[in-house]
């Protein structure tokens, strides 16, 4: 079906904003209105997104959709300001986009959402709000819970995450209008932008507890909320793919899942590979939903998920083996808990006796550096590596050679008995297979702020000396230990460069008599694989590769000082596409960034991130750059948090904005 594109038009609101929106149309929708399908996100539709926008909205219009990308209010060429993330006039802004679209001589009144990341959590937000004309959501790498399961915290413990997405944040959203499209009053709108730019990192590190900060936006304070359907997309190499079975489970919608191996990219371009042919998937999802027609969607299991093989630990992994499985239903009958017990002389006992005993730990400060990325995004090295570079800092428990294939699709929970000799201390579990030749490969993990052991909303320090029982939900997983391979659980009290360390070097002291392994076992593992066709593509946007660039990842130890470094750099492009030029439009983006960590293994007080990076963009005439520098270290009581923020215009610097804060630390 032929395709008309519309580089650019106004969506007016109530209050006199007008939001920025690219459309996809097919030909003859003004005279058969066709359903449309909206993604909302604040990264710029006509330069930002433009390369992954293309081929997928092409691809639906392709197929007898509209499609729009829309720039959210205060971002890409849209009017007003941006404040913060998941705000309530993010969502009411929404709302209104979708009565408009419904009202278009082109739109048939049934209006689809979806997005990744960011637009998957608003696809989440806006669905609980229940516009009318919402019929179908798409969710992919989202969640229910934005404290619990996002950048910024990870088992009440900081991500080091935030500062980097808070920084990333400081140069996408102080990038300029667009002159072809604003006129001459991008330059007094793009300052004004500059003068009201939010330190980001700090405003999420106002918020250390589950508060009513975070529970707006979190869907799962109310699941009836949501009343329309919902196709859920999560990754195991992803970060966000926790909320994938609490959706399917607690939603009263019709609602399906695919978790595939991938990082957080959209499926048809997933790495680790397989991709997917994500772009029919979600075809035949708006062909039922959108357009009344029945493909058979609704008969696919509610979850597919791939199921892996084992592989040899490295960080560049270009496809995961294994399979795809099925489960028709969450909580799955047949995937059920299989205990292991825990014992003093390190073993972890197949039979499910724990043995009375204690083991205690102090982990050095660095260990955490086999861990990987946070979250997957496709680059090179970003992947955990062999876990023998951390699992001498730990301590272990460890299986005998397994007589039988053992697959595991879901959450693995650790309970434990446990004591502390300070009032603040972490925890970290790592559960891990372990090769024939000894090689370790990391499958799932969970940081545990041991302050937040009974919530998140109310933190209450540990008490030295006392002993508390404590459960430790690890990441979900889908994965086949094989027969001859061992299963290994490794302890620590600290995971850096991931988190941000305890104010303490605290010693844990584990009752393994009291403590145990639950691992989601799949009892069934001879089943029919649900099958996806290869990914298809709508034309992509003509594009330039100007540089190549470059992605770099190192760790040194000082053996004097004793300081340790972890640098990750990537030059040109952010997750190593280089240096580009959109053909079209002309428009050419660089974007570098350098984190530098450092510690010292005896002291958590060491700690120091620095930030730095730069954004250039325009074509000939107009040439913008900004520069950010961001530094973060701590005392036992206050965050110490600085930020530089630099504009320039064709050279010339035009703006400078410093920031200095002290946060409290509150239990953290």
């Amino acid at each position: 079906m032929a395709v008309q594109t519309i580089e650019h038009l106004w969506i007016p609101l109530i209050d006199g904003t007008r939001l920025g929106a690219r459309l996809w149309l097919p030909e003859g929708a003004e005279a058969a209105p066709v359903p449309a399908i909206l993604e909302y996100i604040p990264y710029r539709k006509r330069d930002g997104t433009r390369g992954r926008d293309e081929p997928m909205h092409g691809y639906f219009a392709e197929h007898g959709y509209a499609a729009l990308r829309v720039d959210m209010r205060g971002t890409g060429e849209s009017d007003g300001l941006m404040e913060d993330e998941y705000l309530r006039q993010e969502q009411d802004d929404a709302l209104e986009v979708i009565a408009w679209i419904a009202e278009q001589p082109w739109c048939s009144g049934a209006v689809g959402m979806m997005g990744k990341s960011w637009g998957g959590f608003n696809g989440l937000q806006v669905a609980a709000r229940r516009p009318p004309a919402l019929k179908a959501i798409i969710t992919a790498y989202s969640t229910d819970d934005r404290f619990r399961d996002d950048i910024h915290y990870m088992g009440g413990c900081l991500l080091n995450d935030n500062l980097w997405w808070g920084a990333i944040m400081l140069a996408y959203q102080s990038r300029p209008l667009d002159p072809e499209i604003v006129g001459p009053s991008w330059r007094e709108s793009w300052l004004k932008r500059l003068d009201h730019l939010p330190f980001f990192p700090a405003l999420w590190m106002r918020h250390q507890r589950y508060d009513d900060y975070w529970k707006h936006g979190s869907v799962q304070e109310d699941w009836s909320a949501i009343e329309c359907p919902v196709l859920a997309i999560g990754g195991w190499a992803d970060s966000y793919t926790n909320a994938v079975p609490r959706l399917l489970e607690k939603l009263h919608v019709p609602r399906l899942g695919i978790i595939g191996p991938w990082g957080h990219i959209y499926p048809q371009d997933g790495v680790p590979g397989p991709a997917i042919g994500f772009l029919q998937e979600a075809v035949r999802w708006w062909d039922h939903w959108l357009k009344g027609q029945d493909r058979g969607i609704m008969q696919e299991p509610m979850l597919r998920a791939w199921l892996s093989d084992s592989y040899p630990p490295d960080g560049t992994r270009g496809e995961t083996p294994g399979r795809w499985v099925g489960e028709p239903a969450l909580p799955s009958p047949q995937i059920r808990p299989l205990a292991l017990g825990l014992a003093p002389d390190g073993s972890l006992r197949l039979d499910g006796t724990s043995i009375a005993g204690e083991r205690s730990i102090r982990s050095p400060q660095s260990h955490g550096r086999a861990g990987g990325e946070w979250m997957g995004t496709g680059c090179v090295g970003e992947m955990p590596v062999d876990q023998r570079l951390d699992d001498g800092g730990a301590l272990l428990f460890e299986t005998a050679p397994l007589n039988e294939d053992l697959p595991v699709l879901g959450a693995p929970v650790l309970h434990l008995r446990l004591k502390a000799d300070a009032q603040q201390a972490q925890i970290a579990v790592r559960l891990s297979e372990v090769l024939p030749g000894g090689e370790a490969v990391r499958v799932s993990y969970q940081v545990l702020n041991l302050a937040h052991r009974d919530g998140h909303e109310a933190p209450e320090a540990l008490t030295p000396g006392e002993w508390v029982d404590v459960r430790i939900t690890l990441n979900d997983c889908g994965h086949r230990f094989a027969a001859g391979n061992r299963i290994r659980l490794a302890v620590a009290t600290a995971y850096w460069p991931l988190v941000w360390p305890a104010p303490y070097a605290a010693t844990l002291t584990v009752d393994t008599g009291a403590s145990r392994l639950e691992l989601p076992r799949r009892e069934r593992d001879d089943d029919v694989s649900p099958a996806f066709p290869p990914p298809e593509r709508g034309s992509a946007t003509p594009t330039t590769q100007l540089d190549a660039g470059s992605v770099r990842r190192w760790s040194t130890q000082d053996h004097v000082t004793g300081e340790r470094l972890y640098v990750t750099e990537g030059v040109g492009g952010l997750f190593g596409e280089g240096v580009l030029r959109f053909d079209e439009i002309g428009t050419e983006l660089s974007h570098t960034l350098r984190r530098e960590l450092t510690i010292r293994d005896d002291d958590p007080l060491s700690a120091r991130y620095v930030l730095t990076q730069s954004y250039e963009m325009g074509r000939e005439g107009w040439r913008t750059r900004t520069e950010t520098r961001c530094e973060l270290t701590s005392d036992r009581e206050t965050f110490h948090l600085t930020g530089q923020h630099v504009a320039f215009e064709n050279g010339q610097e035009v703006h400078r904005r410093d920031w200095d804060e002290r946060i409290h630390r509150d239990h953290l």
